[in-house]
């Protein structure tokens, strides 16, 4: 279970006054649920994730895994406790190979052609063409952005956190990928927090929270949230997204 509690993330600004990006933010997460954290752009999202895998430092509050406090633990250590995290932007590694990547990511030295053609194949993409390619320039953010994805699932990490997955990719990949969450979420071994506008990966959701100037303004079961998302709505607000092309 995810606990967040009263948790505070402020930045300075060039006038020296502290900008409130997260404010007094309170969540909880059950095992296993499909949690979609949505809301306008600029309204914290991201930060609030960067911030549960340790990417920032919360000025105040705290966040507690499987009851043990993660608050002030690295990045390392929490993704040793189980924590991963998906960017919307994945790093590029100059020299290092796909399957090297996820070799890494499953903690095995010799990854198995099979074993990689399992992960690639689920975030649609044909091992043979891929396994061997450098983590470079050459490969697309579309294609990045899945390869990440390939390797948080060869973690089998408890809490998988993915910013805005849908980026960058195209309507068959992005297909791929709501199978690949629902597989995920069906087998019940992982909790999944996903920051999304996309309706069809919403409409995955067991909950959906919504994310407003740094609050909560929002959250419960989907079919409660999804409706009041839908009338409040309007274009350039950043709710939701026309869907990928």
């Amino acid at each position: 279970m995810l606990e967040i509690s009263h948790l505070r993330y402020d930045v300075t600004a060039e006038d020296g006054n502290d900008l409130g990006i997260l404010r007094d933010v309170s969540l909880t997460v059950g095992d296993g649920k499909l949690v979609v954290i949505t809301g306008p752009n600029g309204g914290g999202k991201t930060s609030l994730a960067k911030t549960i895998m340790g990417l920032y430092q919360p000025t105040a509050g705290s966040i507690r895994w499987n009851g043990t406090d993660i608050t002030n633990l690295s990045v390392t250590d929490r993704a040793k406790a189980g924590v991963s995290y998906g960017f919307q932007q994945p790093p590029r590694f100059k020299g290092l190979k796909v399957k090297d990547l996820i070799a890494l990511a499953a903690g095995k030295e010799d990854l198995t052609p099979a074993e990689g053609c399992q992960y690639l194949t689920q975030v649609g993409l044909c091992a043979d063409d891929y396994i061997n390619r450098e983590m470079d320039s050459a490969l697309s953010g579309g294609e990045m952005k899945r390869i990440e994805i390939a390797t948080i699932l060869a973690r089998k990490s408890g809490l998988m956190i993915f910013d805005e997955p849908e980026a960058g990719i195209d309507l068959w990949s992005f297909a791929k990928l709501t199978e690949t969450f629902e597989a995920i979420h069906r087998r019940g071994e992982s909790t999944l927090l996903i920051i999304s506008h996309q309706e069809r990966i919403i409409q995955l959701a067991d909950e959906i929270v919504v994310i407003e100037q740094g609050q909560v303004a929002m959250q419960g079961p989907k079919d409660d949230i999804f409706p009041q998302i839908m009338a409040r709505t309007l274009p350039g607000c950043g709710y939701m997204k026309e869907e990928v092309r």
